[in-house]
């Protein structure tokens, strides 16, 4: 298991950014490798931590990815050998699944000789994955937002991030599937929430756009999923009110949860600090570290044999 005919990175994803929800991504340099070579059987290798209970046959999400696309190109799937390693936790809103997803598609598209584009690429993994800002930020990296039209297609635009932007993370020690943070939003909103959350997004756009950073302050404000996952994320109330005291523009929930993000400038480390002291007091253990923005994307290197 020492050659392989090429390996996949793909760093993990951030949804949502406050309000806007299910449409707004940004990469993080948190990364899942993927290692491929064609063999008589399939195997998977799991390299490292955060590879609990992952199964390692063809149910593997990987896998049913690359058979997803071959199939998708009238193609016979081949036989795997399949390595995984991951800095990304599971069910912690930072889009592993969704870096499953991209690295099968990118990984089969190049051992298919490429039929389809980048942007198909994307169609494949947003109606994969279901949410288009995190494959969307895996794939593209930086910061995306997308949307699906009428007829299920899928569109995005690429934001650069603002300079000077620093992402502060808590990844806390717990699991919470995004089915059960589904689960807690309500039905139907108000007029008056539907206006704020279509207000702030549209701000929290323009902010990013321009470079606006002052802007954060009141663009990542959410009512529309935060307020309803607070019940789930013990401290993040008292981080959201409290976090602008150690230079953050504002606090929000990454994806689903439980992370738990805060956007900065400058120095961070009593922010750090802050935020590792509150969760504690919550009796939430976590990693809290600043953690660089990805702008390179998905990237795939293809070992040439002698």
């Amino acid at each position: 298991m020492d050659e392989y005919d090429m390996y996949v990175k793909v760093p993990a994803s951030t949804a949502n950014l406050g309000p806007g929800f299910d449409s707004v991504g940004m990469a993080l340099q948190l990364y899942t490798t993927i290692k491929v070579k064609q063999s008589d059987q399939t195997k998977f290798y799991l390299v490292g931590d955060n590879q609990e209970n992952i199964p390692t046959d063809k149910s593997n999400l990987i896998y049913q990815t690359i058979d997803f696309l071959y199939k998708k190109a009238g193609l016979q799937t081949p036989e795997l050998e399949i390595e995984v390693e991951t800095d990304i936790p599971l069910a912690r809103g930072l889009g592993s699944s969704g870096t499953a997803i991209v690295g099968g598609l990118v990984a089969a598209n190049v051992l298919a000789g490429e039929p389809f584009s980048k942007q198909e690429i994307f169609q494949f993994a947003s109606e994969m994955e279901g949410h288009p800002d995190n494959v969307g930020a895996s794939l593209f990296g930086g910061i995306i937002v997308a949307a699906k039209n009428e007829l299920g297609d899928y569109a995005h635009v690429p934001l650069s991030p603002p300079k000077g932007l620093k992402i502060v993370v808590a990844i806390p020690d717990f699991e919470l599937p995004t089915k059960l943070a589904r689960e807690v939003l309500p039905d139907d909103y108000s007029r008056q929430d539907v206006v704020h959350a279509l207000s702030h997004s549209a701000l929290l756009v323009a902010a990013i756009a321009k470079g606006d950073l002052s802007a954060l302050q009141v663009a990542l404000e959410d009512r529309i999923h935060q307020p309803y996952r607070m019940a789930l994320l013990p401290g993040f109330e008292a981080l959201q009110k409290n976090c602008r005291n150690y230079g953050a523009f504002g606090t929000v929930i990454s994806g689903a949860g439980p992370t738990i993000l805060a956007f900065t400038t400058g120095d961070c480390t009593q922010l750090v600090g802050f935020m590792e002291k509150t969760l504690q007091n919550h009796g939430v253990s976590a990693k809290v570290m600043e953690l660089a923005i990805d702008t390179s994307g998905t990237t795939c290197s293809v070992l040439l044999k002698k």
